[in-house]
């Protein structure tokens, strides 16, 4: 497992709403954080709401050099420790999600709790088919990174393909990785999600602390097409009085 990057942390570009505990929000990867635009406006009214954008992503300017997990693990650890405050909520979604897992399991003590959104923590998590039709690009995606990006829309091509190396062979963490991250995790994703369902079942088998969450009717755009749902879901997985349940099996005081 390659958890800790290389070269120097780039300098993330974020936006910053609300108030109350800070809650920090991974994009997936070749967007930017307004793909979290619907749930930030569903938690704003709740915490302080922090949406970096990764790098050659969104505004973050691409530093040169391949991508991967635990470069931009690196570069998100940078950012906390600089803007956030410690402890804070974390949430990853898709490629969000990994980096958000490669931070906690690098800095757990940065991470007061973690919100895998759609996300894989083995490339081999993906459904059939997914990561090859990650090259076919749609036109809107290119228009959106021109939108923002210093790097010019020329240059979105290059973000693809560094991308599409990145998800042959990453991530790669074991279950003896996920077993030593203790604390509290909510594994969350659509019914009918680009995530394999066994895939993200055997991750909340092997997270000490996990719950796991399947939204109904929803893809790999859960957090877009139910914001609401997914926002209660998630402050609820927040609170700190949570009942007992009344028949449980791996959450037994004696377990």
């Amino acid at each position: 497992m390659d958890t800790e990057g290389t070269g120097r942390p780039a300098r993330l570009w974020f936006d910053a709403r609300g108030d109350g505990p800070p809650f920090v929000l991974l994009h997936p990867g070749g967007t930017d954080s307004r793909a979290l635009e619907p749930l930030a406006g569903e938690l704003a009214g709740s915490y302080r709401v922090l949406t970096p954008e990764q790098r050659a992503h969104g505004h973050t300017p691409d530093p040169g050099g391949p991508l991967s997990y635990a470069a931009m693990a690196g570069d998100t650890i940078a950012f906390l420790e600089r803007e956030a405050g410690a402890p804070v909520h974390l949430l990853g979604y898709s490629d969000g999600a990994v980096v958000a897992l490669a931070v906690a399991l690098r800095r757990p003590d940065l991470v007061r709790d973690l919100v895998v959104a759609a996300g894989v923590h083995h490339h081999s998590g993906w459904a059939p088919g997914v990561l090859e039709d990650q090259a076919r690009v749609p036109e809107f995606m290119a228009d959106a990174y021109a939108e923002v990006s210093p790097d010019g829309r020329e240059h979105y091509g290059q973000v693809v393909e560094k991308l599409r190396r990145m998800h042959a062979t990453e991530p790669a963490f074991t279950d003896a990785d996920l077993a030593g991250l203790d604390l509290p995790v909510l594994v969350l994703l659509g019914d009918d999600d680009e995530v394999r369902l066994e895939h993200a079942v055997t991750m909340y088998r092997a997270l000490p602390q996990a719950e796991l969450a399947v939204v109904p009717h929803a893809s790999h755009g859960v957090l877009v097409e139910k914001p609401g749902l997914c926002a209660r879901l998630i402050t609820d997985f927040h609170a700190t009085d949570k009942p007992e349940t009344l028949a449980p099996l791996r959450r037994r005081a004696d377990a």
